[in-house]
């Protein structure tokens, strides 16, 4: 009945409300991952992160601040202990690169996970509060909720892994200034597919696709009158998102076939 009910939040908080919505897709996204996970005591790991972002709507134009083709670059540290077979806890530390700005990201995590069916369901709550540079921005909080089903399916000596998982953010503001303007509840979801491949037990492969929204509020626009031509209202901004992750796990001796090794979406 839980796991029913979180589901049942996630999508009832992002239902749109009544009145009218504008949507803007936007082209797709391109952001390979390279990963480092360190086998720790029991199901305890140490994990190291590379990623790039490449936004094709910026192909063909020249950018400073584009390195090796990606408009964005994110390396992430973190760790996670298990204290039971099914609860987990721990924490992400992440320096994000774009446009100029620099971002350090700390962020703390609850996870569990168990079965429904022959399925395994994963429920994962974390907080971050993001530090940027240079200080004239504002550093902000966000609270995410992820849900997600797999199922690990043995094919002779590999191991393939489908997943689906849907996750909601909502920025946290414990005292809200009066200039401040307004925000929708949630400002982003994402929805995830994929396919997880274990080449050997050291080397996972996952190539996956997501569909990424962003919720604001826009605001009214005018023709050289004055007059109104699209009125205020919600605006959803979509952009799928084609991934692929590739991690090598350093067992120290461990048998991956007693380890719960997570999804490389952490």
């Amino acid at each position: 009945m839980k796991k029913l009910l979180a589901c049942a939040l996630l999508l009832a908080l992002t239902l749109p409300a009544a009145g009218q919505t504008r949507r803007s897709v936007y082209g797709l996204q391109l952001w390979p991952e390279l990963q480092a996970e360190l086998a720790l005591t029991g199901n305890d790991y140490f994990l190291f992160a590379l990623r790039g972002q490449n936004n094709s709507d910026n192909n063909g134009f020249s950018s400073p601040t584009r390195f090796l083709g990606f408009d964005e670059r994110r390396v992430s540290a973190g760790y996670e202990h298990f204290w039971t077979e099914h609860w987990s806890g721990g924490g992400t530390l992440s320096y994000i690169s774009v446009n100029k700005l620099y971002v350090l990201v700390p962020e703390l995590l609850l996870r569990h996970r168990g079965q429904l069916g022959p399925l395994t369901f994963g429920q994962r709550l974390s907080f971050e509060r993001t530090f940027p540079s240079p200080a004239s921005y504002t550093s902000q909080n966000f609270a995410r909720l992820r849900v997600d089903l797999e199922k690990v399916l043995p094919v002779g000596r590999l191991a393939l892994r489908p997943r689906l998982s849907y996750q909601a953010e909502t920025r946290v503001r414990f005292l809200k200034a009066e200039t401040e303007p307004n925000e929708r509840s949630i400002q982003f979801t994402s929805l995830r597919g994929e396919l997880g491949c274990r080449l050997s037990p050291s080397l996972d492969f996952t190539p996956w696709f997501a569909y990424q929204t962003t919720y604001s509020l826009g605001l009214a626009q005018t023709d050289a009158m004055g007059n109104i031509t699209i009125p205020a209202g919600r605006v959803n901004s979509v952009s799928p998102v084609l991934g692929v992750d590739l991690r090598f796990t350093i067992l120290q001796g461990r048998d991956a076939a007693t380890r719960q090794q997570l999804p490389t979406q952490h």
